[in-house]
């Protein structure tokens, strides 16, 4: 990757090769396979009828599930970096490794319950995606079967607490539900869908052009969103904003809405959520 795409995939897309602060050997592998698995690419077509071709939502596929899984993890390289304590692997001794392996496959697997209805689909994602790890995790060669149990319900209470109705009891799940709400840029979002596609929910859709993380200044992730129309200030509010409250972030992630509309050279609105 160049310079150029560097700084274009900065904070959106997470890059196995780059320098991270945590062992990344582990995910990079997690990773491979779950490109490889049939199973699991199979649910990530089929997840998407429901939703997209029967409710006439959004896409709930493989492009948002590669959005959320690349945003969860950039978002936890930066809360790492920030000194952010993470509880999921810790609480159970498994290794610093295993943190990311978690984001990983519960961020892959979040929307799986959309094969049985888009409706409560967190609550069916939990069966479903017990039934792929029982598989999935023998497969890695680093567990033995305590810690594949207890990765396996790390990974499933950060897949249920994607879910705004239910409390991340740690700092894994937490990310997982933050980073389902980063994939809000136009044409992604999904507040018009669910309003019937009118007034300010349309337009509001339509005005976040680009989501980028980075290192905060005042804390340890930077969320700077920019947009062409104010209107994208309630995009923000009414779905990041809900997502971040009750995630246990709220004190490590800030978010800054750019607007970049402008008049001849001037920028006119920055504004702080």
């Amino acid at each position: 990757m160049d310079d150029q795409d560097s700084n274009a995939t900065a904070g959106r897309v997470y890059d196995p090769d780059a320098e991270h602060a945590f062992p990344d050997e582990r995910v990079n592998d997690v990773l491979e396979r779950i490109e490889d698995d049939r199973e699991i690419q199979a649910l990530l077509a089929a997840q998407n009828v429901n939703p997209v071709a029967r409710k006439r939502y959004n896409d709930h596929g493989h492009k948002h599930i590669s959005i959320v899984r690349n945003r969860a993890l950039c978002l936890y390289d930066l809360l790492k970096r920030g000194g952010v304590p993470f509880n999921g692997a810790a609480d159970h001794d498994l290794e610093a490794a295993d943190g990311a392996v978690i984001i990983a496959l519960a961020a892959t697997l979040h929307d799986i319950g959309h094969v049985g209805h888009r409706d409560e689909h967190p609550y069916y994602s939990i069966p479903l995606a017990a039934d792929v790890l029982d598989r999935f995790l023998p497969e890695i060669p680093d567990y033995d079967i305590e810690q594949r149990v207890r990765l396996k319900g790390e990974i499933l209470h950060a897949i249920l607490c994607h879910d705004t109705d239910e409390e991340p009891l740690t700092t894994e799940a937490g990310v997982v539900r933050v980073a389902d709400a980063l994939d809000m840029e136009s044409g992604r979002s999904r507040i018009p869908y669910e309003h019937g596609g009118r007034g300010i929910n349309t337009v509001s859709s339509q005005a976040i052009e680009t989501v980028r993380l980075q290192d905060g200044a005042e804390s340890p992730v930077l969320v700077e969103i920019e947009m062409n129309n104010a209107a994208g200030v309630y995009q923000v509010d009414n779905l990041l904003k809900a997502k971040l409250r009750g995630s246990g972030l709220e004190d490590d992630i800030r978010i800054v809405a750019v607007n970049t509309h402008q008049e001849g050279d001037r920028l006119v609105e920055r504004i702080e959520l």
